[in-house]
């Protein structure tokens, strides 16, 4: 199977990457409470492995490597709830920046950020755009459940989509890390199934504890490994789909 974890590869196999206009796929998390059930670093582990099986796939028709996660993001929403661990928008931008930067500097044209964090969607579409005229690159960004929205309203049955610490992640974390899902736990509460979405098309921030007093949006108990394992293969299918698309990245 061709290596695509950047981290993975030595200096002289990443210059030939280069040479060849690989594909770069830079995923981006969060550590951030996940509940009572859940480990913080669900969002990063998360993006991590879409990226990799994305990659995966990719690799088969054209050159294709995946970063170390970014895993810190924008969290200040969930600081109430203990164990997160959060950036501020400038931090976050100038971290983004300065790898993006040196990912381009080494040769690459192609760089995709592909987020698994609610808190990061906004974010990242405006470092795309104040990037993309600056580098000598092209840079798409993506949020790997907007992408398979689809496919996951396929798989789900309590909801339509990723919430949070939620039928979908729980899903996910019971097929790669199941030693790390409370089950016990979840059965002991009943977490509210809506809130975070914008209000007749009004924003305005709040914190999680707000809604939900576990810091849980979504039905957690309606998870299974199973479940997980299709919704992490339709994620990487789709965006696998969407990022080999030649017209998004030429024009």
């Amino acid at each position: 199977m061709t290596e695509i974890q950047w981290c993975n590869l030595k200096a002289s196999e990443l210059r030939e990457l280069a040479n060849q206009d690989a594909l770069v796929i830079m995923p981006i998390g969060s550590i951030e409470q996940h509940g009572p059930h859940l480990p913080v670093q669900v969002d990063a582990l998360l993006a991590g492995e879409v990226c990799r099986r994305a990659a995966q796939q990719i690799a088969e028709t054209q050159p294709a490597v995946v970063t170390p996660t970014v895993w810190s993001g924008l969290a200040e929403h969930h600081m109430s709830f203990g164990g997160t661990l959060t950036l501020d928008f400038d931090t976050f931008r100038a971290m983004i920046r300065c790898l993006c930067v040196s990912i381009q500097r080494h040769g690459f044209d192609r760089i995709a950020l592909v987020n698994g964090h609610g808190g990061n969607i906004a974010a990242l579409s405006l470092i795309t755009a104040e990037l993309t005229p600056e580098l000598k690159a092209t840079l798409a960004c993506a949020t790997y459940w907007q992408v398979a929205e689809t496919e996951f309203g396929a798989i789900l049955k309590s909801q339509q989509n990723v919430r949070h610490a939620c039928e979908a992640e729980t899903s996910m974390l019971l097929a790669l890390r199941p030693d790390l899902v409370d089950q016990q736990v979840v059965k002991t509460f009943e977490p509210p199934t809506d809130g975070l979405d914008p209000e007749h098309g009004i924003y305005r921030w709040r914190p999680i504890k707000d809604w939900s007093e576990s810091g849980v949006i979504g039905v957690p108990a309606a998870a299974s490994a199973d479940k997980g394992e299709n919704l992490l293969n339709g994620a990487a299918i789709a965006l696998a789909r969407e990022l080999s698309k030649r017209e998004l990245w030429h024009e």
